[in-house]
């Protein structure tokens, strides 16, 4: 059986002509480092193949077509010897040729530091690069003594809580659904899918052969599933309890949680410290358009979706052209009679061929039999997806039309998705001035699919209304101009409140101030994890932690986790109780957070986007490298943080009260 691991692979026994055909499905710069491992010869990548650096779409630019030829045919050979060797390898490289690999793969030198950074997550010895070293020297009795409460069990809940477990710290989760998931769980809608590569959209603990290049909600919800599972997570969640608020005691220096439950009963809860999983995204908006209430027909929140209504033949509206409709719309039109979609503004589209593939059967073989590949294969993405992005979306100052492009790299992106874009609608001039935006690319979201989007707005019966909405009647919508839309179905395409972090709940701090109070809509938090004056309450996906342009959400998650770890280990190793993040330190790194932002194609002026509060402060997003985040996430700064004991004894040991599952 094929290992979901990748740290072990199968063994080769396939005939040559298999093969030969797996090979025509390789990433070439991931399959030629892999090589190396199986030859020990370092000659493989000291040729004049090498993938050009910095390059979005194609990634073997500067590799020719007769060059993959030549890198497959030697690929083969190589592994023919190495099967009928019984797949026996020679002395592991050195960490300096490792090193001259990884700057092969990402197609420049690299510096100390994102030497350093991708070797952790290459791995491969095998080791954990989020863990929290010395935390499990702690004696256990002190570990398990130590309570948190999490709230949330999506992606971000699920990964805290396996790294509680590994680090003996006990925990309890409150989640508001019937099962874990989050997004994935509470997202059905027809089309959702993931539209990061699904090969960095996983854990760094539990790499996945995914079925598809980008998987769809049921897929993504199984694996989350199956990690709550062979983790031991489900024992220790509530379920339909949702957190109403929680208090911090600076005399016991525990935080005192009310939860409900579905039926109706409330209890209060102790914890050490609380981590709040709930994400940025959890609480539909919906538009504050005069006449909503009034309308007769069926209508429903994307996010809400309500599968029991028949939409066939059905005239139905779709306020709004973001992420959600972008994947919803073309699957309801193939039913629905008529579809309106109303655009307020439109989205940079990149167009990705394989987006709704299956994964060809070539590339398992490959990613579960060739030595190492899935881990350079894995990185490789990591990078192109990542990295290598982010100096398209940063400002040049001298670049001169601000208003379209940012410089010259991000109007070399605008040009690319322009042509893209075209491809798809160049016959039908009115759409395309409607779907080509006018603002720099990453200003905001921008969006992935193989066309299929542009395509169904050319369909007969699917209509782009660019008209704004001035009402919602009984029967449907008037725009602007007066044009009436009567429809039998409305769906709110429009959102969440990003920046409402943790609300609806009461969350209240040292002298009982109020979290929502003190944020007033601007949320802000140090390294996006800690806020002042409420001690050892911790936020994953908090404020500035949302990335546009370079990675995956769970690479940040990831570190989050190990900071927090840190901040649990700084306390029992200094026998304090809590630790409240110093007013200095946090302004200081907000200020050079917005400072950033302003350099970054979503802080641009011009555009308004969710990344953006009603202040026009983007509270979203990191606007710096995931090195950055990776290199200011290893462990906390005592210095950084005031640290509390207790002055009094809590009234319940928190540690053994509520650990369920245990």
């Amino acid at each position: 059986m094929a290992t979901t691991q990748f740290d072990t692979w199968n063994a080769i026994t396939e005939p040559d002509e298999f093969i030969k055909a797996a090979l025509e499905e390789a990433n070439i710069p991931a399959l030629m480092v892999s090589l190396v491992h199986i030859t020990g010869d370092m000659n493989i990548i000291q040729g004049d193949i090498c993938p050009h650096p910095r390059v979005l779409g194609d990634p073997y630019v500067g590799i020719t077509e007769a060059q993959r030829a030549t890198v497959r045919a030697q690929a083969l050979e190589i592994l023919k010897t190495y099967r009928d060797s019984d797949c026996r390898l020679p002395q592991a490289p050195t960490v300096d040729q490792v090193r001259e690999m990884m700057n092969f793969l990402v197609g420049e030198p690299l510096s100390d530091d994102y030497g350093q950074f991708l070797m952790g997550e290459l791995s491969l010895g095998g080791g954990n690069p989020y863990a929290q070293p010395g935390l499990r020297d702690i004696l256990l009795e002190k570990r398990r003594a130590f309570h948190v409460i999490i709230i949330g069990a999506g992606m971000s809940g699920i990964l805290a809580a396996h790294r509680l477990k590994e680090a003996g710290i006990s925990f309890t989760i409150i989640e508001k659904n019937t099962s874990v998931g989050g997004t994935w769980f509470e997202n059905t809608y027809p089309g959702c899918r993931v539209d990061t590569p699904n090969h960095i959209y996983s854990y760094s603990f539990k790499p996945k052969d995914w079925p598809k290049h980008y998987s769809p909600q049921d897929v993504l919800l199984k694996y989350f599933n199956q990690c709550a599972d062979e983790f031991g997570i489900r024992p220790h969640i509530c379920f339909n309890t949702s957190v109403e608020s929680a208090e911090f005691d600076k005399k016991t220096c525990t935080w005192r949680v009310r939860v409900k439950s579905a039926d109706g009963v409330s209890q209060t809860l102790e914890a050490h410290a609380v981590i709040s999983a709930v994400g940025q995204l959890n609480r539909p908006r919906l538009p504050d358009i005069e006449g909503r209430e009034t309308f007769n027909g069926i209508s429903f929140h994307s996010a809400k979706w309500e599968h029991e209504h028949d939409l066939t033949d059905k005239r139905i509206a779709v306020i709004g052209t973001g992420a959600s409709a972008f994947q919803f719309v073309p699957e309801i039109a193939k039913q629905a009679g008529e579809v309106f979609v109303f655009q307020r503004t439109p989205n940079w589209i990149a167009i990705e061929p394989v987006y709704h593939d299956d994964i060809p059967e070539g590339k398992h073989w490959l990613l579960n039999h060739v030595p190492f590949y899935a881990k350079w294969f894995r990185v490789f993405r990591f990078w192109h997806n990542a990295e290598g992005v982010l100096a398209w979306v940063k400002k040049d100052a001298s670049w001169t039309d601000q208003a379209h492009s940012i410089s010259a790299a991000n109007d070399e992106l605008r040009v690319q998705f322009t042509k893209g874009m075209k491809s798809v609608l160049g016959d039908n001039a009115d759409l395309l001035q409607k779907c080509i935006p006018t603002y720099p690319p990453a200003g905001k979201r921008m969006l992935v699919d193989n066309g299929t989007w542009l395509k169904t707005l050319k369909w007969e019966d699917v209509h782009l209304v660019t008209d704004p909405i001035t009402k919602i009647t009984e029967t449907g919508i008037v725009t602007k101009s007066g044009e009436t839309y009567e429809v039998d179905v409305l769906i709110y395409a429009t959102g969440f409140y990003p920046s409402r972090m943790l609300w609806p709940m009461k969350i209240k701090g040292l002298g009982g101030i109020d979290l929502q109070e003190h944020w007033n809509g601007n949320p802000r938090a140090y390294l996006g994890m800690t806020i002042p004056k409420f001690p050892n309450l911790f936020c994953m996906y908090g404020p500035n932690t949302n990335i546009v342009a370079n990675g995956s959400i769970i690479f940040f998650s990831e570190c989050e986790m190990r900071y927090i770890l840190g901040c649990i280990k700084l306390l029992l190793e200094t026998g304090c109780a809590a630790l409240d993040c110093k007013q200095s330190v946090h302004d200081t790194y907000n200020q050079w957070i917005d400072e950033g932002n302003l350099q970054m194609a979503w802080g641009a002026s011009n555009v308004r986007s969710w990344y953006k509060n009603s202040q026009g402060r983007v509270t979203q997003n990191w606007p710096f490298t995931l090195l950055e985040f990776w290199k200011r996430t290893q462990a906390p700064k005592k210095s950084d943080y005031t640290l509390y004991k207790p002055a009094a004894t809590p009234r319940t040991s928190p540690s053994v009260h509520h650990r369920h599952g245990e």
